[in-house]
């Protein structure tokens, strides 16, 4: 049977683009640094129509990021819910999609996603793309933080400190009835140069009981190399509070809480006037009432 000659010509084009494809995705693997796709440039649609191909069967609107990191893509996708909905009312989900595979795995959602600065969590290790994001609208929402790194034995991009379904929080509008609850947290320099993120609560329970301190620190430990969180308590909790309240206001948005009155007592405390209990020195042990009224 003879195959017309439109079939070859089209077989022979999709030969050509998927050689076309896979160049340019050894290229992109080949590279070792952290970069944005732009979608308009000729170089990066194979990467882009790789990405869309492996997404193909998920559920999302638009795609909106594609950030290369050897052979994986960071991909992030928003959802509308109603062909009239607002955009202001997305969602979005990120993904690790293979550059090899056609393979995504989902890595979290929320909404109100910011990207923020690079950080270098540990010596020797690359930057890492930092970001806070929250996990509904128009509602009670908590704010997490978390940062994205190449894992090499699962050939992914992948976030840190996942607890869960999410990362770090480090903001909450949740509290209890009768509750004041203060919230500060920031990026912190470590003396080895690198950084760390830590956070502290601190639960006002008014006359009910005695207030409480939850201060987090989060790194990654040197030996293993893997995420650590640890709850800091004792006179590590007291410098890590003053830590906390000393940082400026940060136009990264890696710092918040700063200005609140707790902040402010912290790192300048008032000084608490004693009461006297010596008596004075002309006391001698009597007393001389007030003359007579004339």
């Amino acid at each position: 049977m003879r195959i017309p000659p439109s079939v070859v010509m089209l077989r022979r084009a999709l030969v050509m683009l998927a050689l076309l494809i896979v160049s340019a995705l050894s290229a992109s693997a080949e590279q070792d640094t952290f970069h944005w796709v732009d979608f308009h440039s000729e170089k990066d649609q194979p990467v882009i129509v790789w990405v869309t191909r492996s997404l193909d069967a998920d559920k999302w609107t638009a795609i909106r990021e594609i950030g290369v990191l050897y052979d994986a893509a960071l991909v992030v996708t928003t959802l509308r819910h109603a062909p009239d909905s607002s955009p202001a009312t997305d969602t979005f989900d990120m993904w690790s999609v293979s550059l090899t595979q056609h393979t995504a795995t989902p890595l979290l959602k929320g909404v109100n996603l910011r990207w923020l600065d690079w950080m270098e969590f540990a010596p020797g290790l690359p930057p890492e793309i930092t970001m806070l994001y929250d996990d509904c609208r128009e509602c009670a929402a908590t704010t997490y933080f978390t940062a994205f790194h190449y894992d090499i034995r699962q050939h992914l991009i992948v976030p840190r400190w996942i607890r869960g379904a999410q990362g770090v929080p480090v903001w909450t509008s949740t509290v209890p009835e009768g509750v004041n609850l203060t919230q500060v947290y920031a990026a912190l320099p470590e003396p080895n140069g690198v950084q760390m993120l830590a956070s502290w609560a601190h639960y006002d329970y008014g006359t009910q009981k005695d207030p409480q301190d939850y201060v987090f620190r989060y790194d990654i430990d040197n030996l293993s190399g893997l995420d650590r969180t640890e709850l800091v308590s004792g006179k590590d909790a007291e410098v890590m509070k003053q830590r906390l309240c000393s940082v400026p206001a940060s136009n990264t948005g890696i710092a918040r809480g700063q200005d609140s009155l707790l902040c402010q007592q912290t790192v300048h405390p008032r000084a608490e006037r004693k009461p006297v209990t010596t008596p004075p020195a002309n006391n001698k042990g009597r007393s001389v009432p007030p003359p007579a009224r004339k």
